[in-house]
């Protein structure tokens, strides 16, 4: 019985979980020669503020940065 484990950054919806499981399963069908019934798909999401990459959390990472946040006092009004 063929058992997948997909860990996905940040969330889907359900069509696209669905999707996944559908596609995955007709992968190891053609490719494998499985029973699609014996298939086993789980489908983990993790959040970006519990993931990190090259030091420091996705979730900071796809951040805008702090300085487009905040009005700059310094610069020319707009005319």
């Amino acid at each position: 019985m063929p058992f997948v484990s997909i860990r996905i950054s940040g969330s889907a919806t359900r069509d696209q979980k669905s999707g996944i499981v559908a596609d995955v399963t007709q992968s190891l069908v053609q490719w494998l020669g499985k029973n699609p019934a014996a298939v086993q798909i789980v489908i983990e999401e993790v959040s970006t503020e519990n993931y990190g990459a090259g030091g420091q959390l996705i979730v900071d990472r796809d951040a805008p940065p702090a300085s487009a946040n905040r009005e700059d006092a310094h610069a020319a009004p707009d005319r």
